[in-house]
């Protein structure tokens, strides 16, 4: 599929022997809880010099989207391409519940390790429970990884100096440090490892800057001198270094890409998982976490791969995490799953130029939050609420939870135009009606065939 001197010559970037490899490598980074609005190149005032350089070298997407509007479920549409509805997957894992990323589903690591790619994850995991709470689920190296070293879900007792990650299987005990730095040392010490003869996958996902918040206090000091001082800018200036913690980790990984010879040859894809929680995360957006307002799943999205894709470019397609699995598939000819609905599309006709095709729109569905569903058709976002939503309920997905969202319908639709209103004031029913009906008409038919296909979960379930 490589076309042209320049993408030709792409392929021979790795030193020694691994110049013979003919696909590229593959580092998926994410961030918890950051916002649209987050880094530099997206508008923030916080100083994120690497990540500015990772999209300057690539493409910075402007209109790029999370699976979800929430933590677990984003994560396995990034590992399966599919909706994670369909995967059974409705809310984050809280400890000791039975939701899970089951066996069945299929994940990029399986895939790429079957082609003979080093896999490794990487921070945070929350797709199953890695503390032996819920016994039986199935763990990293189950889902194709043949190294990891995590948390089920967030650093304890805060970023610094972590008390509960797991390497392969094994609880490690304190760390000390920032968590997104004891990320970034395993996976540059995991990558030092790799023969050059192979190909790898490294899935980082940071835990920053979800709380509880640990930043280092010269970089707090920095921003709270900048934001005026007091008490009133302490939370604030807390985030910001807690976000320039970060890149300065984004900034040791690049760097060991390029010690190791294959930086140019490798895919970084950058993004965060959903909306941030504070208003300088998503500003111009409406919601935040947990919505399904744009706010909610609307992402920074950074591409870098030498010599495939364009430099500094700036690209306004309509793009999601689902789109990962075969866009990583098409680039390393692999074949994708054809035995289940996968959602995502690949981006590589973008790289030169051209326009992708979607042929199922993309679609959030959220159940615990009101409005429950959007999805989009060009700038059209239609936004769906479910006839009986359960606003009482505060645990995600307790057993009087099931039926309801196996059976509840969306009943009543709003429609706004995201070209003209990215901040979703202007709601736009009574002006164009058919577009409402036949918006409407699509999303009630696909949250249907997404929920139908979702697991029921039972408690004391373990696979």
């Amino acid at each position: 599929m490589k076309t042209g001197l320049v993408g030709l010559l792409s392929l021979f970037t790795v030193i020694g022997l691994g110049e013979e490899r003919a696909t590229p490598d593959i580092l998926l980074i994410m961030l918890d809880d950051s916002g649209y609005t987050d880094f530099g190149c997206y508008g923030s005032e916080i100083d994120t010099p690497r990540i500015d350089a990772l999209a300057a070298e690539g493409i910075r997407f402007t209109d790029c989207h999370s699976a979800a509007p929430n933590c677990s479920p984003s994560r396995v549409g990034m590992l399966t391409g599919r909706m994670p509805t369909r995967a059974g997957m409705y809310s984050y894992v809280p400890a000791a519940h039975p939701m899970h990323l089951r066996d069945e589903e299929i994940t990029i690591a399986e895939l790429l390790k079957e082609k003979g790619y080093a896999t490794g994850h990487f921070g945070k995991w929350h797709v199953s429970d890695l503390d032996g709470k819920t016994e039986g689920q199935p763990q990293p190296g189950d889902q194709g990884f043949d190294h990891s070293l995590g948390t089920s879900n967030n650093a304890e007792p805060s970023h610094l100096d972590p008390v509960n990650f797991v390497r392969n299987g094994e609880k490690i005990g304190k760390q000390e440090g920032y968590s997104c730095q004891i990320v970034a040392d395993e996976f540059n010490e995991w990558l030092s490892g790799i023969d050059v003869h192979s190909s790898f996958l490294g899935v980082v996902w940071f835990h920053e800057p979800h709380s509880k918040i640990a930043s280092p206090p010269e970089l707090v000091a920095k921003y709270q001198e900048r934001l005026g001082g007091g008490k009133k800018s302490r939370k604030q200036a807390e985030y910001y270094a807690n976000i320039e913690n970060v890149d300065i980790a984004v900034g040791r990984i690049l760097d060991q890409l390029e010690k190791s010879g294959r930086a140019g040859n490798t895919l970084v894809f950058l993004t965060s998982d959903n909306g941030g929680v504070n208003s300088w995360s998503n500003e111009g957006l409406r919601g935040r976490k947990s919505f399904v307002w744009e706010g909610g799943h609307r992402e920074p999205g950074i591409l870098r791969l030498p010599g495939r894709v364009p430099v500094g470019k700036v690209d306004d397609t309509l793009i999601s995490h689902l789109d990962l699995l075969p866009t990583i598939c098409e680039l390393t000819h692999t074949k994708i799953p054809d035995d289940r609905p996968i959602d995502g599309v690949s981006l590589v006709p973008l790289f030169s130029g051209n326009p992708i095709e979607r042929k199922t729109p993309l679609m959030w569905f959220f159940y615990r939050v009101v409005p429950a569903a959007a999805m989009r058709k060009g700038e059209f976002v239609v936004i769906g609420y479910l006839d009986d939503p359960i606003k009482k309920h505060t645990h995600p997905l307790t057993a009087p939870d099931m039926p309801m969202i196996k059976s509840a319908p969306l009943t009543q639709f709003e429609l706004y135009h995201l070209g003209d209103d990215l901040a979703q004031e202007n709601e736009l029913s009574a002006s164009h009606p058919d577009i409402l009906k036949k918006m409407s008409r699509e999303m009630k038919a696909l949250h249907t065939e997404i929920v139908a296909e979702g697991h029921v979960w039972k408690f004391g379930e373990k696979k």
